[in-house]
């Protein structure tokens, strides 16, 4: 009989214990996990627990380095945010069976005028009512704290560090308290006052656990509000400059409208007066005229339109070479305002580089853009001074934003004095339009360099 619950409660409730964390710790990390691979787990923990003396320190990071080592190898996470639900896991598990310890401790010396042997059996079973609580705690982890967005790996440290000290904390109590008794068939007489502190201890090592987790999503919500702010910035700024431009072509266009009865006019008279030179002449400059109200870069999009000839137009001041291949959907599902933030903080990135080079230096800007099926992608090339390290900033960040938004990627290579951003978005497809804007018209080639 003794044998018998010795193997269930080693073994069978071992077993089912690794198993629940395994589970949840598979579900944290959002990855499905095929039944042989839970079967190896379980015999991977056995054979730690045997090997591990009972009641060792060395179990509680050992089942640490376990779950971490599946979760990179098997279930393909990133090697941070693997041993960040690893030690989540593990201190769940370990809190609420060491929780339950001190708790059956505390009701032993009650039971100490029965028979110790249905008395043992009666706190195994109470004991692995561990397991349950063990599962509505990581069921409220996984419903309320899950941190999945790669941007935020880089602050894993901050939730790591509090919570692996917590549980070690109440690994090492419970080892130096629990380690070498046991309450199954033998019942102690501890001292209450103590074991009521280690429980205290525990209990309140689970609420700061939850504080920790709830204090770093909180952290989170800021920064994606801090994130989300300065995108509202970046429209504002978009907006504004849009309107401002509106009118400046507004008004150029209403000067234009409003002197083209006397350009006529006088046209009409070189014509009859036989001097066609003069009226040819008149022409052409009515033609710069004209040129130089357009946009020098036709996107299909009036606010890209209005950005690009900005940027590009502060570029050319600046004695860059500037190059304009990009054509848009139209209609595009992609907000103006996304676009905008998209390509503003690109250009402004690319003059800021060509700006940093040598006075020598060959200095140019290359924009470009097409829509393949689904996909838009949007590629802005200039020279940069190669020696020079690359940082990522805010622009780069916010641009990273709104490819996220989209379901996209950005890639960023920096070699041989030239630097290219690729932004790649997820729009609806617009076969249709595309066709229609590939045979009605056809944008510029950029001159390569070598």
């Amino acid at each position: 009989m003794t044998d018998a619950l010795d193997f269930f409660n080693s073994y069978i409730m071992g077993s089912a214990q690794l198993l629940t964390g395994f589970h949840f710790f598979a579900a944290f990390l959002q990855t499905k996990v095929k039944p042989a691979h839970y079967f190896l787990f379980a015999v991977s923990g056995i054979v730690m627990m045997t090997l591990i003396p009972a009641g060792s320190m060395a179990v509680f990071p050992a089942y640490i380095l376990l779950l971490a080592a599946d979760g990179i190898f098997i279930c393909k996470a990133h090697h941070m945010t693997a041993a960040l639900y690893a030690v989540v896991t593990a201190a769940i598990m370990q809190l609420c069976y060491g929780i339950f310890d001190s708790a059956l401790y505390l009701l032993s010396p009650l039971m100490s005028s029965f028979p110790q042997k249905p008395v043992g059996i009666a706190f195994m079973l109470l004991g692995n009512l561990a397991l349950p609580a063990a599962i509505f705690c990581c069921h409220v982890v996984y419903k309320f704290f899950l941190f999945d967005q790669p941007l935020r790996i880089r602050y894993a440290l901050l939730i790591l560090t509090p919570i692996f000290l917590i549980s070690l904390m109440a690994e090492y109590i419970s080892s130096i308290f629990y380690g070498n008794t046991t309450t199954i068939y033998g019942v102690k007489n501890p001292a209450n006052a103590v074991f009521c502190r280690i429980l205290s201890i525990q209990l309140l090592s689970m609420a700061s656990l939850f504080c920790v987790m709830l204090s770093y999503k909180k952290l989170l919500e800021n920064f994606d509000l801090n994130t989300e702010f300065s995108l509202l910035k970046q429209e504002e700024h978009a907006l504004h400059l849009y309107v401002k431009e509106t009118k400046t072509r507004y008004e150029k266009t209403k000067s234009f409208r409003h002197d083209l009865k006397n350009h006529l006019s006088l046209i009409k008279e070189f014509l009859q007066s036989g001097n066609v030179s003069q009226a040819l002449q008149y022409i052409d400059d009515m033609e710069d005229i004209a040129e130089a109200m357009a946009f020098p870069c036709s996107t299909n999009h009036p606010m890209a339109d209005i950005l690009i000839g900005n940027k590009l137009g502060i570029a050319k001041d600046l004695g860059i070479d500037v190059c304009c291949r990009l054509l848009l959907p139209s209609p595009c599902s992609v907000r103006g305002i996304d676009l905008c933030i998209i390509l503003s903080n690109a250009l402004d990135n690319a003059i800021h580089a060509c700006e940093n080079m040598e006075e020598s230096a060959s200095k140019y800007i290359h924009l470009s853009g097409r829509m393949q099926g689904d996909f838009l992608l949007l590629e802005a090339e200039n020279s940069f001074q190669g020696k020079d390290s690359f940082q990522e900033g805010t622009g780069l960040s916010n641009i990273r934003a709104i490819a996220e938004k989209y379901h996209g990627a950005v890639s960023i290579t920096a070699q041989n004095s030239v630097f290219v951003l690729s932004v790649l978005l997820i729009i609806p497809q617009q076969l249709d339009s595309i066709s229609r804007q590939s045979s009605s018209s056809a944008a510029p080639a950029c001159r390569k360099r070598t």
